[in-house]
């Protein structure tokens, strides 16, 4: 059972996600404002709800904090304020993601489950679709218990796909920047070809999962029951 800690002044926003995570499975704590947040980091919770606005330390300085001792934590970000700068700023101080006031718990729950997941493939370097695991430790595809091998790229563009929940849409720059760097100086056919490779080697009756082209955007990874 994943422990979630909610840092918010606002005590009915902590009893509101409190009652929507704690219904879920979640194991909750709560943290009054940023300095309680980092006395109760003892309770070593996996993920923490962060709001901007709050007094003595606000959400900005106690992510920074809480980045500098806690690399491999999920930081969601929960504010009032829906401007760019902001989620700008939280993102580069650390924050994984940023969730505006009032939310619909449907989005929140599912925001939580997102972040435990890319964090759990991220610590453990292995991802899952359909029955294929891909095991980024020793960088083989593992079916049925078989291990099999393919090039190292697609490889790594199909650990990146498989590393968020089925259905997410990557656009294809920045397919291509994670993949093969931001200094690549090919072009998007790159990104087709590779794409296209992986179609071939793995069917979807076979594999049960399929890529599928968004148009004028980028793919996507989708299971298949």
């Amino acid at each position: 059972m994943s422990k979630i800690m909610i840092v918010d002044d606002d005590g009915h926003i902590r009893e509101l996600a409190h009652a929507l995570l704690k219904r879920r499975g979640f194991e909750i704590c709560e943290a009054i404002d940023g300095s309680d947040a980092l006395k109760k980091m003892i309770e070593n919770p996996d993920l923490v709800i962060v709001d901007v606005m709050m007094p003595k330390m606000d959400g900005f300085e106690l992510c920074r904090r809480l980045r500098e001792d806690y690399e491999n934590l999920p930081i969601l970000m929960l504010t009032a304020k829906d401007g760019l700068q902001d989620k700008v700023e939280g993102f580069e101080i650390g924050a994984d993601d940023y969730l505006t006031k009032p939310f619909a718990s449907d989005e929140l729950i599912a925001r939580v489950k997102a972040l435990l997941r890319r964090y759990k493939i991220e610590a453990s370097n292995m991802a899952q679709i359909g029955n294929v695991v891909i095991d980024r430790n020793g960088y083989t595809i593992i079916v049925n218990g078989v291990k099999e091998d393919i090039p190292m790229k697609e490889f790594e563009l199909l650990f990146k796909l498989a590393s968020f929940p089925p259905g997410r849409t990557f656009a294809r720059d920045v397919l291509i920047e994670d993949i093969w760097g931001i200094d690549f100086d090919g072009n998007e056919r790159t990104l087709d070809v590779h794409i296209n490779r992986l179609r071939e080697r793995f069917s979807q009756k076979r594999y049960h999962f399929k890529i599928t082209t968004i148009r004028g955007l980028g793919y996507r990874l989708d299971a298949i029951t």
